[in-house]
């Protein structure tokens, strides 16, 4: 782990001392791990609503004459699918069909593409467009330029309506609004999407502006029982949905084929990053694919644990996330398992944690029901 002064530090770090944050490394930046704890942090997502600074998210602007066409050339997902005012997950790939990252793209107009990556990836996403880009579509990193606020959980829209923002939109639309903060109007993006599986929304004001905004969401936040959550809440959440995280499921080695994301890949587009790879890998079938693990007996499967198939048997995979799900009350875990084992759904295998076997069930997740 990098030193605290070598991370790189988002708009709100100061606040996140004052609220009491545990802080960790994560993708270059310091973020806050957990105030409260993160099973109090992840019960008030699932049962009221939670706050997430996410502003370490990367930004990239691609705006030019034919952006929109450009971005769906190289990226994996079918721009055409959807119309401007909408977003859509898709991928960024490499010529071997490996995820360089995942990210969202905001359709803004034919012209305008307003991308967020994960934070570590930023650059490389930037870097990839960039070498392709014809001279009228300009690609700008813009990291620094806004916040990312995650508004999360079954009260979340009347957070988001006491600040007079838009609540009633389709899953994975998005506005550009004005909010009322201490009183001034504040310009900011409001996406109905999130990382949790929970009714939610992603707030992006301007950088400067953040702190402001911040602190008027989390006034509204906890008058409803919630709570600010941390890292460690997002990735409990996520886990329960089966959500891919970069890193771990999804990486530069692990395709959409075997990670299950092959849903956001626009198949029968004639071009994007990958396409040969990914389409041969597809007809001919993924040597793994993506699975949940749900343990039953005592014990948490964790991120890179081997995955046996049985007691004393042969590695069949390993897990690439592992936690134990506040919600369902047991320990879960995501695992690339080879398709040559012939594990399928309903099996059970073996996790090594730590040299223990601990038995789990062969699921598809999402080990939790989605509320999105």
């Amino acid at each position: 782990m990098s030193a605290t002064n070598d991370l790189l530090q988002g708009p709100l770090t100061e606040q996140h001392r004052e609220l009491g944050a545990t802080f960790a490394e994560f993708g270059g930046w310091n973020m806050p791990v957990s105030y409260s704890g993160t099973v109090a942090e992840h019960a008030a997502v699932r049962q009221a609503v939670g706050l997430f600074d996410v502003s370490h998210l990367g930004k990239a602007l691609v705006r030019g004459p034919g952006a929109a066409d450009f971005c769906n050339a190289t990226l994996t997902n079918d721009l055409r699918k959807i119309a401007p005012g909408k977003a859509q997950y898709t991928m960024c790939c490499n010529d071997s069909g490996g995820v360089v990252d995942d990210l969202i793209a905001y359709l803004v107009s034919d012209e305008e593409v307003f991308l967020v990556p994960n934070a570590a990836n930023t650059a490389a996403v930037v870097a990839a467009l960039s070498a392709v880009a014809p001279d009228e579509v300009h690609i700008t990193d813009q990291h620094r330029d806004y916040g990312v606020l995650a508004v999360q959980g079954p009260r979340s829209a009347e957070v988001l309506a006491a600040l007079g923002l838009p609540t009633d939109m389709e899953y994975m639309a998005f506005v550009d609004a004005v909010a009322t903060i201490d009183g001034a109007p504040c310009p900011l993006r409001v996406c109905r999407t999130g990382y949790t599986g929970e009714h939610g929304y992603e707030v992006l004001p301007a950088w400067a502006e953040t702190p402001a905004v911040f602190a008027a969401l989390l006034r509204e936040v906890t008058a409803r029982e919630g709570l600010p959550a941390g890292l460690g809440a997002r990735d409990t959440l996520r886990t329960e949905m089966g959500y891919a995280l970069h890193g771990h499921e999804l990486s530069p080695e692990i395709t959409p084929n075997q990670a299950r994301t092959g849903w956001a890949v626009g198949w029968e587009k004639p071009a994007f990053f990958g396409r040969d790879a990914l389409t041969a890998e597809k007809e001919q079938g993924p040597a793994r694919r993506l699975y949940g693990l749900r343990a039953t007996g005592r014990g948490i499967p964790r991120a890179d644990c081997a995955v046996l198939s049985g007691p004393d048997g042969e590695a069949i995979g390993i897990c690439t996330s592992g936690t134990f799900s506040p919600t369902a009350q047991v320990g879960i875990a995501l695992a690339l398992l080879d398709t040559a084992s012939g594990v399928k759904k309903g099996d059970t295998v073996v996790v090594d944690v730590r040299g223990r076997g601990l038995p789990c069930e062969v699921v598809l997740p999402p080990f939790v029901e989605s509320h999105v």
